[in-house]
């Protein structure tokens, strides 16, 4: 990257495995259609899966603002990476339903300490255009995302049978990543700037008072909704409409993440090139184009280019949201990193009512309620500051 701060490989590079520790939250679509496949669970009961990691992220987003302020942006980076191996290693310990909502839990908590402070520590080693590399990060933490329905495919069919582990493989693989993330990140020296005042939640909060700010924080909450609605619900719409079996309908949420990576990848070259509010409406066409194909799609391919489609048009919406979002008041970079990481709980919204729905109506249920979504952000666009 050529907007370097204090910065060379030896810093970058750490902060880019960061980001593929990050994805790890991702795992849980395809976990999820696994533990509802050995435990007989209903979509609702699944869904909770997802909704519960997400749920976190309204608790923790804040505080982890707050706690960055008195301990800094790499401690807390490093706490999130600990937590989230931790709830890696408790699936290794049995497979009831109680175990699994547990570690869910703590994979959310990890992951919304990690969002809230390593985005805003990537400002620390980088200075221009914000997006872009926030926007490569993305690519790197979708490489661990669409790499985990491969490790569990493959666990689930051909792992080494003396370990006894299935598609719970991916499990201690990520967790050994996750390790490594850990002391890369501990050996590296980030100089971050001093917090001059610590805010309190009132401060915090007080900053969604701002319209622009508000309005970003919702685009975030309709972005990870149809994320994790696209990563739970793929391969349940393929199984429905084709009669694909789990592990060939696993390939769905791989498709997604391969077209996400894609699509961070390309996003952190094209935002150099045109304006951000011009790519943003180019995605959000993608997004609302994908809506309709899943909706009313009935063949292999109809279904797998809605797929890919919303995968890249889906891929660079948060990195637009939330530099926007701190661009907009730089002053409180901590604070609002906070608040926008606590969009991340559409998360759980959405996958609550995307299950609820689809016990009624089947997957087209699921569909339209993403839908909803689109259409947030599809007059979101209105309002995109030029760079």
């Amino acid at each position: 990257m050529s907007e370097k701060k204090n910065t060379s490989l030896a810093v970058f590079i750490p902060v880019m495995l960061c980001f593929f520790t990050m994805g790890f939250v991702d795992l849980v679509g395809i976990a999820s259609n696994y533990v509802q496949k050995d435990l007989g669970l209903a979509d609702s009961q699944a869904n909770i899966m997802p909704s519960l990691v997400f749920f976190w992220f309204l608790l923790f987003s804040v505080p982890t603002g707050m706690l960055m302020n008195k301990i800094g942006r790499k401690k807390t980076v490093l706490l999130s990476i600990i937590v989230t191996v931790l709830s890696l290693l408790l699936p290794l310990c049995g497979e009831t339903y109680a175990l699994m909502l547990v570690a869910f839990s703590l994979l959310g908590i990890g992951n919304a300490l990690m969002q809230t402070s390593l985005n805003p520590l990537v400002s620390n080693i980088v200075t221009g255009n914000l997006s872009s590399t926030l926007t490569f990060g993305q690519f790197v933490k979708a490489i661990a995302s669409f790499l985990a329905p491969y490790i569990a495919m493959w666990g689930a069919t051909a792992a080494i049978p003396s370990l006894g582990l299935g598609w719970k493989v991916l499990f201690p693989i990520y967790a050994i990543i996750g390790i490594i993330a850990i002391v890369a990140l501990s050996l590296t020296t980030i100089h971050e700037e001093p917090v001059e005042k610590s805010s309190g939640f009132v401060d915090c909060f007080k900053l969604l008072g701002n319209p622009f700010i508000l309005l970003c924080f919702l685009g975030i909450m309709c972005h990870v909704g149809i994320d994790v609605g696209t990563n739970t619900t793929a391969p349940k719409i393929l199984m429905e409409r084709l009669g694909m079996n789990l592990e060939a309908a696993g390939f769905a949420t791989s498709l997604y993440f391969i077209f996400r990576t894609i699509g961070c990848l390309s996003g952190s070259a094209i935002l150099r090139l045109i304006p951000e509010k011009t790519f943003f409406a180019i995605s959000v066409c993608m997004i609302v184009a994908a809506m309709i194909l899943m909706a009313v799609g009935t063949s292999q391919w109809v279904l797998y280019t809605g797929i890919a489609l919303v995968g890249f048009g889906n891929s660079n919406i948060f990195s637009i949201c939330f530099a926007q979002a701190l661009n907009h008041d730089p002053s409180h970079k901590n604070e609002i990193s906070g608040l926008m990481i606590m969009g991340l709980f559409g998360g759980t919204i959405f996958p609550l009512a995307m299950g609820l729905l689809s016990d009624v109506m089947g997957s087209l249920g699921a569909v339209l309620v993403m839908a909803v979504g689109a259409v947030y952000l599809a007059c979101f666009t209105l309002k995109i500051k030029k760079a």
